[in-house]
């Protein structure tokens, strides 16, 4: 049955992957037909046909490959002397021609999010409702009912925006030895100890077991409530001692695995200034330690411990979350390419084809851990970035994109005639060699961090 799920789920990303394809060129094709430029042949995929037909001037074809698809337009890429071909059409034309298929995959990315945010019940704003036991923002600043404006210098419009401000933080290395740090890590050991002896609370006496979470919860207010780090050790260590001291009822010890905590001289640290309305008032506070975890890959992540207050569905919220999630995607798409240039990323982060699909089967896995639909979900949210990710990049000002053919129409417009298409042609052939030499580097890094975990780099 999970092979069979997992089957469906790869047709049904294989088929919206091809919905992207097909929005793209789309647009190029009906702006084309609905400004007079002939279409030679609008392909769906890529490498051999499998069937076509003829309408009008017009070939319509579905391709082996389902890793591309093109809008052949009489005198895009070559010279022609037709009336009706894209050479011939009037500049303002033409940049509309070259500018739909990105505008095409921007709109589909608010529809595939619509589908997502039509199926919630509420959505999460960006003001603070409450925090989870011993939150380590909250000890560090953060208040209930404050409205967070900023996270380091990522401007906070959505509660998407708080998800992207984090997952693009760099931890830090900071003195292991700090309370905060020490209290994160105590009081997380505490609640794993408490929560092996919970597993068997039946067989303790309701007596003993009353005193094991008084101890607890005593002790985890204290580890909170300290302000020195040999204050939050010796607490837990006694609280340690007095929790596991307790016989169960068959005058046996529990089991418990092997429990220890390490300090170090360093530890890494999402921390970072966030700004927040507060009052109605904006403050700044410094240094808010987020909660930080160590992942499956020995990696540092961070653990949401704040709730956000929820908003009501209508028809309003619906839309709105929509449109402000997409424009949070959009942020998110060129704050990259901008961390990209400065260096805030390397190009060992960029991940391609083989990077999409192994992101789209981690999705599917963890989604088909919740059910069918989650993991439905899962794949239309990543292709919603994709598409608009997609749309952005396209109309970057780089040879071989929309974006760098639509540079030259205004350069053509601004200089009343056209670039020799000679020239034009080379300066398109050398981008697209770059952007395949590029695409090809990043697959290799893909293949690469498939197998270690970290890529080329």
């Amino acid at each position: 049955m999970f092979i069979i799920k997992t089957a469906l789920l790869i047709i049904i990303g294989i088929l919206i992957f091809e919905l992207l394809i097909f929005s793209h060129e789309f647009g190029h094709f009906i702006t084309a037909k609905l400004s007079g430029v002939r279409v030679n042949e609008f392909a769906l995929g890529m490498g051999p046909k499998l069937f076509s037909f003829k309408k009008g001037e017009t070939v319509y074809s579905l391709r082996l490959l389902p890793i591309g698809g093109y809008c052949a337009m009489e005198g895009e890429d070559e010279e022609s002397d037709a009336p009706d071909s894209f050479s011939k059409a009037k500049v303002y034309k033409r940049m509309i021609i070259v500018c739909a298929g990105a505008i095409m995959n921007i709109l589909l990315g608010l529809v595939l999010v619509f589908t997502l945010q039509v199926q919630s019940d509420t959505y999460a704003s960006t003001t603070i409702s409450g925090f989870v036991d011993s939150a380590y923002t909250a000890q560090s600043g953060l208040q209930q009912n404050d409205e967070i404006l900023k996270i380091g210098n990522y401007k906070i419009l959505s509660s998407n925006d708080i998800s992207y401000a984090l997952a693009m933080m760099k931890s830090t290395d900071v003195d292991g030895t700090a309370p905060i740090i020490a209290k994160e890590k105590y009081n997380a050991t505490l609640v794993n100890v408490y929560a092996y002896l919970h597993q068997s609370k039946d067989n303790y006496s309701e007596e003993d077991f009353k005193i094991i979470t008084d101890i607890y919860t005593k002790a985890k207010n204290e580890i909170s409530s300290a302000t020195e780090t040999d204050k939050i050790v010796k607490t837990y260590e006694k609280a340690y001692n007095d929790m596991t001291m307790f016989n169960l009822e068959d005058g046996t010890k529990p089991e418990l695995p092997e429990v220890s905590v390490s300090i170090t001289e360093t530890s890494p640290r999402f921390r970072t200034d966030v700004e927040v309305l507060r009052d109605g008032k904006k403050v700044t506070l410094k240094d808010v330690d987020f909660y930080t975890y160590m992942d499956t890959n020995g990696k540092p992540a961070i653990g949401f411990d704040f709730y956000t207050v929820p908003v009501e569905k209508n028809f309003l919220t619906v839309m709105s979350t929509t449109f402000s999630s997409s424009v949070s995607i959009v942020r998110m798409v060129y704050k990259s390419l901008i961390g990209l240039v400065t260096g805030q990323f390397s190009l060992s982060e960029v991940s391609g084809p083989v990077g999409i699909v192994s992101a789209v089967k981690d999705a599917t896995s963890a989604g088909l851990e919740t059910g069918f639909g989650e993991a439905i979900n899962n794949i239309i949210y990543i292709m919603s970035i994709i598409s608009i990710n997609l749309g952005i990049f396209n109309m970057l000002p780089i040879p071989a994109l929309d974006g760098g053919r639509f540079l030259f129409l205004i350069i053509e417009a601004i200089r009343r005639k056209p670039i020799p298409p000679k020239y034009e042609g080379l300066i398109h052939g050398i981008g697209f060699a770059l952007l395949i030499a590029f695409i090809l580097f990043v697959s290799a890094n893909d293949i690469v961090r498939l197998f270690n975990g970290k890529g080329l780099f």
